[in-house]
């Protein structure tokens, strides 16, 4: 006799690391939501990127929890799990995290009876990449994280292409309008770490050739009052170059100017991520971290990043070590102008295939219409 699986009511979700992790969850969640509609799965996580959970499933609730205030400590986090549990009767729970304070959610709940599904980390495996005992690379954090669902029961379909999928994407009063025959390419050099951001002087570098184009436009991300300072000097040496760390703006903005590039020039960075919502390419330029850590971009094409070969990368999953030469020789070693070629030579083929498609469709919307006349 087959035994029934259980049908879980409430899933409480659990991802409470730094913006990019958070984002990277959103590829498998809203197919998991989507696909299991007869559960309502809870999303807790930090206040920030909670934000970032636009357009969600109707069966997506998204919860932040005040980090550093009232659900701190080890006091503050069962006093959560209590809110949480009493809020939402939690009968099961996808630890997309596992790390100390999940663990402690997770053992309130698991008293209460709640199953508890957590993340294979894969330590082993990230220890012997670092220390190139080995070239297996680490499995891809979607597929980790698709897999915590699967433990529970749930179907976990890897069918993700946009937030807006089937819908307008989102408009912006603060973004302008794209001419045609524009190139928009969004730069993010910066990166949570400083030991895998790109050389700024060496990124202005690539502005500067890239501005000599006239139908290019470039728009810089970044955000914090360095980060602000340091881009805004740039934007104001160069023609069509718009730093966003200027204009006050939400992830909505964000999404809407995205949608609108070609290309995205970016660290392994959680703008790298935020591209993949939107279903842009992102080029991503890598130092310490590889690919093979695990942290590429949902749909994200490696042949498409910028990386040199290099007997002592990767030499960090997360690119928090400081280089063991002292130079970072993973990143100031890759010319502005080979980064520039690679740029223009995505660019100019996005654009093309973008302008083809956009024809392709109004001839098939004007054939629609004249058949229905």
């Amino acid at each position: 006799m087959a035994i029934e699986k259980k049908q879980f009511r409430n899933v409480l979700v659990i991802r409470l690391s730094v913006l990019g992790n958070v984002a990277m969850t959103i590829p498998v969640l809203y197919p998991v939501c989507k696909a299991n509609p007869g559960t309502r799965f809870i999303m807790l996580t930090k206040r920030w990127p909670a934000s970032m959970f636009h357009d969600r499933p109707a069966n997506l609730k998204v919860v932040d929890f005040d980090v550093k205030g009232n659900h701190s400590g080890l006091i503050g986090l069962l006093k959560l799990s209590a809110q949480l549990h009493k809020l939402y009767d939690i009968d099961a729970v996808a630890d997309l995290h596992n790390a100390k304070g999940t663990w402690i959610i997770n053992a309130y709940m698991r008293a209460l009876g709640a199953k508890i599904a957590r993340l294979d980390r894969e330590k082993p495996k990230r220890r012997a990449l670092v220390s190139h005992r080995s070239t297996e690379p680490v499995t891809p954090i979607h597929d980790r994280y698709r897999n915590v669902f699967k433990q529970l029961g749930f179907e976990a379909p890897d069918d993700f292409t946009h937030l807006y999928d089937g819908r307008d994407w989102p408009v912006s009063p603060i973004v302008l309008e794209k001419e045609p025959g524009q190139r928009w390419i969004a730069i993010s050099p910066f990166s949570s770490h400083l030991h895998k951001t790109y050389p700024l002087e060496q990124m202005e570098q690539v502005v500067a050739e890239l501005c000599k184009r006239e139908n290019y436009w470039i728009f810089l991300m970044g955000g914090g009052k360095a980060e602000k300072i340091a881009l805004r000097s740039i934007a104001r040496k160069y023609k069509n170059v718009v730093s966003m760390a200027e204009v006050k703006h939400t992830f909505i903005d964000e999404y809407a100017l995205l949608s609108k590039c070609d290309l995205m020039l970016t660290m392994e960075s959680a703008n790298m991520h935020l591209a993949s919502l939107v279903d842009l390419q992102a080029m991503t330029i890598w130092g310490p971290t590889s690919p093979a850590c695990g942290y590429l971009g949902y749909n994200q094409v490696v042949e498409d990043d910028i990386q040199l070969d290099m007997d002592c990368r990767p030499c960090s999953i997360t690119g928090d070590k400081e280089c063991k030469y002292g130079d970072y020789r993973c990143l100031k070693n890759i010319s502005p102008e080979y980064i520039v070629e690679h740029v223009i030579k995505a660019v100019e083929y996005n654009a093309e295939h973008k302008t083809k498609a956009t024809k392709l469709a109004q001839t098939r919307n004007q054939e629609s219409h004249d058949t229905q006349e």
